[in-house]
Protein backbone atom coordinates (compact mmCIF):
# COMPACT_ATOMS: atom_id res chain seq x y z
CA UNK A 1 0.00 0.00 0.00
CA UNK A 2 1.22 3.46 -0.80
CA UNK A 3 2.45 5.36 2.25
CA UNK A 4 1.25 8.95 2.47
CA UNK A 5 3.15 11.50 4.51
CA UNK A 6 1.61 14.74 3.28
CA UNK A 7 1.11 17.07 6.21
CA UNK A 8 -0.47 20.44 5.33
CA UNK A 9 1.26 23.58 6.51
CA UNK A 10 -1.00 25.79 8.64
CA UNK A 11 -2.36 28.79 6.75
CA UNK A 12 -0.85 32.20 7.54
CA UNK A 13 -3.80 33.23 9.73
CA UNK A 14 -3.29 30.19 11.91
CA UNK A 15 0.37 31.04 12.41
CA UNK A 16 -0.48 34.64 13.34
CA UNK A 17 -3.47 34.10 15.61
CA UNK A 18 -3.02 30.54 16.80
CA UNK A 19 -5.15 27.76 15.30
CA UNK A 20 -8.80 27.34 16.21
CA UNK A 21 -8.33 23.57 15.80
CA UNK A 22 -5.08 21.59 16.03
CA UNK A 23 -4.65 17.83 15.67
CA UNK A 24 -1.17 16.34 16.01
CA UNK A 25 -0.69 12.65 15.19
CA UNK A 26 -4.31 12.09 16.25
CA UNK A 27 -5.26 8.41 16.21
CA UNK A 28 -8.56 6.72 17.01
CA UNK A 29 -8.96 2.97 17.50
CA UNK A 30 -12.29 1.29 18.25
CA UNK A 31 -12.91 -2.14 19.70
CA UNK A 32 -14.06 -4.30 16.78
CA UNK A 33 -16.21 -7.35 16.45
CA UNK A 34 -14.78 -10.38 18.22
CA UNK A 35 -12.37 -8.16 20.09
CA UNK A 36 -10.30 -7.21 17.01
CA UNK A 37 -9.54 -3.47 17.18
CA UNK A 38 -10.31 -1.18 14.24
CA UNK A 39 -8.20 1.93 13.66
CA UNK A 40 -10.30 4.61 11.97
CA UNK A 41 -7.71 7.43 12.08
CA UNK A 42 -3.94 7.21 12.27
CA UNK A 43 -1.49 10.09 12.78
CA UNK A 44 -3.82 12.82 11.53
CA UNK A 45 -2.24 16.28 11.46
CA UNK A 46 -4.71 19.10 10.94
CA UNK A 47 -4.65 22.82 11.62
CA UNK A 48 -7.63 25.11 11.02
CA UNK A 49 -7.31 28.87 11.45
CA UNK A 50 -10.00 31.12 12.95
CA UNK A 51 -12.38 32.11 10.16
CA UNK A 52 -11.14 29.38 7.81
CA UNK A 53 -13.56 27.05 6.00
CA UNK A 54 -12.08 23.57 5.49
CA UNK A 55 -13.88 20.79 3.63
CA UNK A 56 -12.94 17.16 4.23
CA UNK A 57 -13.44 14.48 1.58
CA UNK A 58 -12.44 10.83 1.44
CA UNK A 59 -13.72 7.33 0.68
CA UNK A 60 -16.82 6.07 2.41
CA UNK A 61 -16.04 4.85 5.93
CA UNK A 62 -12.56 6.36 6.04
CA UNK A 63 -13.03 8.24 9.31
CA UNK A 64 -14.16 11.71 8.26
CA UNK A 65 -16.96 11.78 10.83
CA UNK A 66 -14.60 10.36 13.45
CA UNK A 67 -12.39 13.41 12.92
CA UNK A 68 -15.34 15.64 13.83
CA UNK A 69 -16.09 13.47 16.84
CA UNK A 70 -12.55 14.01 18.18
CA UNK A 71 -12.73 17.78 17.66
CA UNK A 72 -16.14 17.99 19.34
CA UNK A 73 -15.09 15.90 22.33
CA UNK A 74 -17.76 13.28 21.61
CA UNK A 75 -14.96 10.72 21.26
CA UNK A 76 -11.53 10.77 22.96
CA UNK A 77 -8.42 10.29 20.85
CA UNK A 78 -6.58 6.99 21.35
CA UNK A 79 -3.27 8.71 20.65
CA UNK A 80 -1.81 12.06 19.69
CA UNK A 81 -3.33 15.39 20.70
CA UNK A 82 -6.50 17.31 19.84
CA UNK A 83 -6.75 20.98 20.79
CA UNK A 84 -9.44 23.62 20.37
CA UNK A 85 -8.40 27.24 20.90
CA UNK A 86 -5.09 26.00 22.30
CA UNK A 87 -6.64 23.81 25.00
CA UNK A 88 -6.65 19.98 24.99
CA UNK A 89 -10.07 18.52 24.22
CA UNK A 90 -11.21 16.40 27.18
CA UNK A 91 -14.95 17.13 26.92
CA UNK A 92 -17.21 19.12 24.61
CA UNK A 93 -15.37 22.45 24.21
CA UNK A 94 -17.25 25.72 24.63
CA UNK A 95 -18.08 27.60 21.46
CA UNK A 96 -18.55 24.54 19.22
CA UNK A 97 -21.64 24.17 17.02
CA UNK A 98 -22.34 20.78 15.40
CA UNK A 99 -24.72 20.19 12.48
CA UNK A 100 -25.35 16.51 11.82
CA UNK A 101 -26.45 14.68 8.69
CA UNK A 102 -29.80 13.88 10.32
CA UNK A 103 -31.99 16.68 11.61
CA UNK A 104 -31.41 17.40 15.29
CA UNK A 105 -34.91 18.81 15.75
CA UNK A 106 -37.35 17.65 18.41
CA UNK A 107 -40.64 16.61 16.77
CA UNK A 108 -42.77 17.72 19.73
CA UNK A 109 -41.40 21.29 19.71
CA UNK A 110 -42.26 24.12 17.37
CA UNK A 111 -39.73 25.76 15.05
CA UNK A 112 -39.41 28.63 17.52
CA UNK A 113 -38.72 26.38 20.50
CA UNK A 114 -36.33 24.15 18.53
CA UNK A 115 -34.22 27.12 17.48
CA UNK A 116 -34.26 28.59 21.00
CA UNK A 117 -33.24 25.29 22.59
CA UNK A 118 -29.47 25.83 22.49
CA UNK A 119 -29.76 29.18 24.24
CA UNK A 120 -32.02 27.70 26.89
CA UNK A 121 -29.43 24.99 27.61
CA UNK A 122 -26.83 27.71 28.22
CA UNK A 123 -29.08 29.43 30.75
CA UNK A 124 -30.57 32.20 28.61
CA UNK A 125 -33.94 33.39 29.88
CA UNK A 126 -36.90 32.01 27.93
CA UNK A 127 -38.08 35.42 26.74
CA UNK A 128 -34.66 36.43 25.44
CA UNK A 129 -34.05 33.01 23.88
CA UNK A 130 -37.32 33.14 21.97
CA UNK A 131 -36.68 36.70 20.83
CA UNK A 132 -33.27 35.77 19.44
CA UNK A 133 -34.75 32.62 17.92
CA UNK A 134 -37.30 34.70 16.01
CA UNK A 135 -34.44 36.78 14.60
CA UNK A 136 -32.58 33.69 13.43
CA UNK A 137 -35.71 32.12 11.99
CA UNK A 138 -36.03 35.24 9.85
CA UNK A 139 -32.37 35.09 8.86
CA UNK A 140 -32.72 31.56 7.50
CA UNK A 141 -35.85 32.46 5.56
CA UNK A 142 -38.48 30.83 7.76
CA UNK A 143 -40.30 33.91 9.01
CA UNK A 144 -43.95 33.03 9.54
CA UNK A 145 -43.21 29.38 10.38
CA UNK A 146 -42.41 29.90 14.06
CA UNK A 147 -45.42 27.90 15.29
CA UNK A 148 -45.02 25.01 12.85
CA UNK A 149 -43.83 21.55 13.92
CA UNK A 150 -41.07 19.62 12.09
CA UNK A 151 -43.51 17.19 10.46
CA UNK A 152 -45.20 20.16 8.79
CA UNK A 153 -41.96 21.27 7.07
CA UNK A 154 -40.14 20.13 3.95
CA UNK A 155 -36.68 18.60 4.18
CA UNK A 156 -35.07 21.87 3.13
CA UNK A 157 -37.04 23.82 5.71
CA UNK A 158 -35.95 21.42 8.47
CA UNK A 159 -32.35 21.95 7.40
CA UNK A 160 -32.88 25.69 7.79
CA UNK A 161 -34.11 25.05 11.32
CA UNK A 162 -30.99 22.98 12.02
CA UNK A 163 -28.78 25.73 10.59
CA UNK A 164 -30.42 28.32 12.82
CA UNK A 165 -30.02 25.97 15.82
CA UNK A 166 -26.31 25.66 15.07
CA UNK A 167 -25.58 29.35 14.52
CA UNK A 168 -27.78 31.02 17.14
CA UNK A 169 -25.25 30.48 19.94
CA UNK A 170 -22.53 32.29 17.96
CA UNK A 171 -20.08 29.37 17.80
CA UNK A 172 -16.42 30.06 17.10
CA UNK A 173 -16.10 26.57 15.58
CA UNK A 174 -18.74 24.99 13.34
CA UNK A 175 -18.60 21.25 12.62
CA UNK A 176 -20.82 19.98 9.80
CA UNK A 177 -21.21 16.29 8.94
CA UNK A 178 -22.77 16.00 5.47
CA UNK A 179 -25.57 18.35 6.55
CA UNK A 180 -27.10 18.70 3.07
CA UNK A 181 -26.49 15.18 1.78
CA UNK A 182 -30.14 14.09 1.83
CA UNK A 183 -31.45 17.13 -0.08
CA UNK A 184 -32.25 17.34 -3.78
CA UNK A 185 -29.72 19.19 -5.95
CA UNK A 186 -31.65 22.46 -6.18
CA UNK A 187 -32.40 22.66 -2.46
CA UNK A 188 -28.82 21.71 -1.64
CA UNK A 189 -27.43 24.60 -3.70
CA UNK A 190 -29.81 27.02 -1.98
CA UNK A 191 -28.65 25.77 1.44
CA UNK A 192 -24.99 26.04 0.42
CA UNK A 193 -25.49 29.68 -0.58
CA UNK A 194 -27.41 30.27 2.64
CA UNK A 195 -24.60 28.80 4.71
CA UNK A 196 -21.98 30.99 3.02
CA UNK A 197 -24.13 34.08 3.53
CA UNK A 198 -24.69 33.43 7.24
CA UNK A 199 -21.09 32.35 7.92
CA UNK A 200 -19.48 35.34 6.17
CA UNK A 201 -17.98 37.80 8.64
CA UNK A 202 -18.55 35.63 11.73
CA UNK A 203 -14.90 34.66 12.11
CA UNK A 204 -15.95 31.08 12.85
CA UNK A 205 -13.74 28.19 11.75
CA UNK A 206 -15.68 25.54 9.81
CA UNK A 207 -14.87 21.87 9.24
CA UNK A 208 -17.32 20.49 6.67
CA UNK A 209 -17.44 16.76 5.86
CA UNK A 210 -18.95 15.82 2.51
CA UNK A 211 -18.84 13.21 -0.26
CA UNK A 212 -19.74 15.84 -2.87
CA UNK A 213 -16.57 17.29 -4.43
CA UNK A 214 -18.46 20.18 -6.01
CA UNK A 215 -19.88 21.13 -2.62
CA UNK A 216 -16.50 20.73 -0.93
CA UNK A 217 -14.76 23.10 -3.37
CA UNK A 218 -17.56 25.65 -3.73
CA UNK A 219 -17.73 26.27 0.03
CA UNK A 220 -14.16 25.96 1.24
CA UNK A 221 -10.89 27.84 1.53
CA UNK A 222 -9.13 24.47 1.58
CA UNK A 223 -10.05 20.86 0.76
CA UNK A 224 -8.46 18.04 2.76
CA UNK A 225 -8.34 14.64 1.04
CA UNK A 226 -8.25 11.69 3.45
CA UNK A 227 -6.81 8.27 2.67
CA UNK A 228 -8.71 5.01 2.90
CA UNK A 229 -8.96 3.78 6.50
CA UNK A 230 -7.03 4.05 8.68
CA UNK A 231 -7.34 7.61 7.49
CA UNK A 232 -4.70 10.27 7.48
CA UNK A 233 -4.39 13.49 5.52
CA UNK A 234 -3.20 12.74 1.99
CA UNK A 235 -3.48 16.20 0.44
CA UNK A 236 -4.39 19.76 1.37
CA UNK A 237 -5.59 21.67 -1.69
CA UNK A 238 -6.18 25.44 -1.47
CA UNK A 239 -9.32 26.89 -3.07
CA UNK A 240 -8.24 30.31 -4.28
CA UNK A 241 -11.59 31.45 -5.61
CA UNK A 242 -12.95 34.90 -4.76
CA UNK A 243 -15.62 35.46 -2.14
CA UNK A 244 -18.51 36.09 -1.90
CA UNK A 245 -19.48 33.06 -3.96
CA UNK A 246 -22.65 31.75 -5.54
CA UNK A 247 -22.40 27.99 -5.83
CA UNK A 248 -24.40 27.64 -9.06
CA UNK A 249 -22.15 30.18 -10.79
CA UNK A 250 -18.69 29.38 -9.43
CA UNK A 251 -18.83 25.67 -10.31
CA UNK A 252 -18.85 26.57 -14.02
CA UNK A 253 -15.61 28.56 -13.90
CA UNK A 254 -12.39 27.19 -15.40
CA UNK A 255 -10.48 27.73 -12.13
CA UNK A 256 -13.10 25.65 -10.29
CA UNK A 257 -12.70 22.79 -12.75
CA UNK A 258 -8.91 22.85 -12.33
CA UNK A 259 -9.31 22.50 -8.54
CA UNK A 260 -11.86 19.71 -9.05
CA UNK A 261 -9.34 17.75 -11.13
CA UNK A 262 -6.66 18.16 -8.45
CA UNK A 263 -9.01 16.96 -5.70
CA UNK A 264 -10.23 13.99 -7.74
CA UNK A 265 -6.69 13.03 -8.76
CA UNK A 266 -5.76 12.84 -5.05
CA UNK A 267 -8.95 11.00 -4.11
CA UNK A 268 -9.22 8.47 -6.97
CA UNK A 269 -6.62 6.02 -5.64
CA UNK A 270 -8.16 6.03 -2.15
CA UNK A 271 -11.64 5.30 -3.51
CA UNK A 272 -10.23 2.34 -5.45
CA UNK A 273 -8.42 1.00 -2.37
CA UNK A 274 -11.66 1.25 -0.38
CA UNK A 275 -13.62 -0.44 -3.18
CA UNK A 276 -11.17 -3.34 -3.41
CA UNK A 277 -11.30 -3.90 0.35
CA UNK A 278 -15.09 -4.01 0.20
CA UNK A 279 -14.99 -6.52 -2.64
CA UNK A 280 -12.62 -8.78 -0.69
CA UNK A 281 -14.91 -8.69 2.35
CA UNK A 282 -17.92 -9.67 0.22
CA UNK A 283 -15.95 -12.48 -1.46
Amino acid sequence: MTQHTAVPDPPPAAAADGPAIQLRSATKTFAGGGGAPFTALRDVDLSVAPGEFVSVVGPTGCGKSTTLALISGLEPASGGTVEVAGAPVRAIPPGVGYMFQTDAVLPWRTVLDNVALGLRYTGTRRTEARERARDWIGRVGLGGFEKYYPHQLSGGMRKRVSLAQTLITGPSIILMDEPFGALDVQTRELMQDELLRLWAGTGAAVVFVTHDLTEAIALADRVLVMTAAPATVKASIPVQLPRPRRVEEIRLEAAFLDIYRRVWDALREEVEISRQRGARRVA
